[in-house]
């Protein structure tokens, strides 16, 4: 059983920057497949980015060009900053993680998912 923690949620102005963490309880940016999806209040979860094995990232649409997701210096870390936040991304930020590859934002194909990070940006 993988467990994820995150870190790094908090308050943000809009078009200020954040940057979340996540930790595994094993080898899980290296070994799985890992991503972050968000669900603000009163819609469901949505894809935000995903970095596959190798390193390669897929970003929503929506927020491409506003993230970066990298694996952190250890082999259980990804991070995710994200600049010139807008207030309807205030929302629950969670990581999540799957043995297989594919690097996709497809929340149902994700086993594992971490409690949560708030983040809340106001203007």
């Amino acid at each position: 059983q993988v467990q994820l923690a995150e870190s790094g949620g908090g308050s943000v102005q809009a078009g200020g920057s954040l940057r979340l963490s996540c930790v595994g309880s094993t080898r899980t940016s290296s070994d799985y497949c890992m991503a972050w999806f968000r669900q603000a209040p009163g819609k469901g979860r949505e894809g935000v980015a995903a970095i596959d094995f190798d390193g390669t990232a897929t970003y929503a649409e929506s927020i491409e060009g506003r993230v970066t997701i990298v694996k952190g210096p250890n082999k259980n870390t990804i991070e995710m900053q994200m600049k010139s936040m807008k207030t309807k991304e205030t929302a629950m930020y969670y990581c999540a993680a799957r043995l297989r590859g594919g690097g996709d934002l497809g929340e149902t194909r994700y086993n594992y998912w971490g409690q949560g990070t708030q983040v809340t940006a106001s203007s």
